[in-house]
């Protein structure tokens, strides 16, 4: 599986990529290798509360799995939306 993160109006800490490296680890195991994921976050209004915005994009499963979450954290953000695809792809093995 490729992994693509993508920091927008924000500089990404290292702190933040080891994050997103660690969450995203197990789904080597339930993608396949040819998958690609991508991680995008934003910073919407910088002066409010809930302004981290997270996408979550897997392609290359036989269709596009996509999750979006807005949260306090990028942190939070990004295992709510992982803990959506994991959904997805449950769903899709179901059928």
């Amino acid at each position: 599986m490729k992994l693509n993160m993508k920091a927008v109006n924000f500089e990404m800490a290292e702190r933040l990529e080891k994050h997103i490296e660690k969450k995203t680890k197990r789904y080597e195991k339930l993608l396949p290798e040819s998958a690609e994921m991508e991680v995008q976050m934003t910073v919407v209004k910088p002066e409010t509360n809930l302004n981290k915005e997270t996408h979550v994009r897997v392609v290359g499963v036989g269709a596009e799995l996509f999750a979006q979450k807005v949260c306090d954290t990028f942190e939070e953000g990004i295992d709510d939306c992982l803990e959506a695809i994991e959904k997805q792809l449950e769903k899709r093995k179901d059928k």
